[in-house]
């Protein structure tokens, strides 16, 4: 395939790579553009904002969670339609997987894609110094096309005129020059920034002014020349009907949690469920008080229930019927905040009780990659099988009796560790996994609702 494209990476988090990568697919599609988002890891909620930005869904590329060999064809996948495209790194340029050498880095996703990559950096403090930081991460991995910068919350005039001295002593062109944006502040909390979803008319707000800043700061014309001088990928493009393996079947009705309080998703996922049969409709368990007619399975993504917990609770007709729908032996797929959600109770609120396992906040942060192996048989495992995940969330689960644990991995120190819920039909886990990386996972739950609903 043939397609323009470029990543934004940093020097390290919090250097403003989220603002320039949402306002370039914002500005871009304003002037004609149809833009495809993409954001390195694991992250939900960049690609929330991504989405609004660009009109069309925002995709992560993740090799850890979907494999090396899947980026360049899902990649393609979400470029469909699309003119140019956009990737927002993960970190620092060069920060991968613990452990390894930058492996699902932003530069390790930068070579995959053949892409050019636009280092943002955070200038405060800095004048000729920034001279050897360029330096240094352009011949750090001859692999890794560093091609611009833009430079970020600059203080002045003078400072700008010093910051570009800099890049030119490396050789390195200034495609953008961002001041000192309070205005731009996103709202945040425990887990990063509020959701695009949860945010509304804020994130909208949000996102317009990404796009007047970068319009206004940064060369959109020779940011679109860079994106052009990619070479073609020699790719094809991911089929999720190929993927699945599609065949003609009944459609089960496979509801899926939306809404503000379940925002953690990929793309792929609900794909990869009509791609297997599954007739996908969305429920919002703050509002709706029913499950959809004929629901013969449920897909509980993860989100922020935590924040959400008082109107769930108050929603008790959707929480019965979850509980009842579950008691019936029915495929329930949960991770993370959809596993909160059928616990018994969260924060003292009551939930769907489907779980004997109580949740609750926490000042500790449990994150990281998980090489997990299915702990028992499930609507979607055999025992035995392997998958790459990721944890992260605040919360913690004070867990009874009366079900077997979904999966089994090592922890940092080499213990051997069971995590999640397998009891029925339910699937519960704190460990988000790339349905994409694991197609037949899909194939399996959609195959089991169907063998249900008949």
């Amino acid at each position: 395939m043939v397609i323009p494209r470029l990543v934004v990476a940093a020097p390290a988090s919090g250097s403003g790579k989220t603002t320039v990568a949402t306002g370039l697919v914002a500005a871009l599609r304003r002037r004609g553009r149809a833009v495809a988002p993409f954001k390195v890891g694991p992250d939900y909620i960049d690609p929330g904002y991504h989405a609004l930005a660009a009109g069309r869904p925002g995709r992560n590329l993740d090799p850890v969670l979907v494999g090396e060999d899947r980026i360049g064809p899902l990649f393609a996948h979400g470029c469909r339609g699309a003119d140019i495209a956009v990737v927002e790194g993960v970190m620092g340029l060069f920060d991968g997987r613990s452990g390894t050498r930058g492996h699902a880095s932003t530069a390790h996703l930068a070579t995959l894609l053949a892409a050019p990559v636009v280092l943002v950096v955070d200038a405060r403090g800095q004048s000729r110094s920034l001279a050897a930081l360029l330096h240094g991460f352009r011949g750090f991995d001859p692999a890794v096309r560093l091609a611009g910068v833009v430079l970020n919350r600059v203080g002045s005039e003078h400072h700008e005129r010093v910051l570009r001295e800099a890049c030119d002593e490396v050789g390195l062109p200034v495609l953008g020059v961002l001041g000192r944006h309070s205005a731009l502040a996103v709202p945040s909390r425990h887990l990063g920034l509020v959701t695009a979803a949860e945010g509304g008319d804020d994130a909208r707000r949000a996102v317009a002014a990404m796009a007047d800043l970068v319009d206004a700061a940064v060369d959109l014309d020779a940011v679109v020349r860079l994106a052009g001088s990619a070479p073609e990928l020699p790719v094809t493009a991911w089929d999720p009907a190929l993927a699945v393996g599609a065949e003609e079947r009944r459609r089960p009705v496979v509801a899926v949690a939306g809404g503000a309080a379940f925002t953690f998703g990929y793309a792929e996922h609900t794909e990869l469920l009509r791609a297997a049969g599954a007739e996908v409709v969305v429920v919002d368990p703050l509002r709706d008080e029913r499950l959809p007619e004929r629901t013969a399975g449920l897909v509980l993504p993860g989100g922020f229930p935590e924040q959400h917990a008082a109107e769930l609770a108050d929603n008790a007709a959707l929480r019965a019927e979850v509980a009842r729908f579950a008691a019936a032996g029915r495929p329930v797929h949960a991770e993370c905040g959809g596993l909160l959600y059928l616990a018994a109770e969260l924060d003292g609120r009551p939930m769907c009780g489907v779980l004997d396992a109580r949740g609750r906040m926490t000042e500790r942060l449990t994150l990281g990659y998980r090489d997990a192996v299915a702990g028992t048989e499930s609507a979607l495992h055999p025992v035995g099988a392997r998958v790459s995940g990721h944890e992260f969330h605040r919360t913690v689960l004070e867990p009874g009796v009366g079900a077997s644990p979904a999966w089994h991995w090592r922890g940092p120190t080499g213990r051997a560790l069971s995590e999640g819920f397998v009891s029925g039909g339910v699937h519960a886990s704190y460990l988000h996994t790339h349905p994409a990386g694991d197609p037949a996972s899909v194939a399996r739950f959609v195959a089991r609702c169907a063998d249900l609903a008949s």
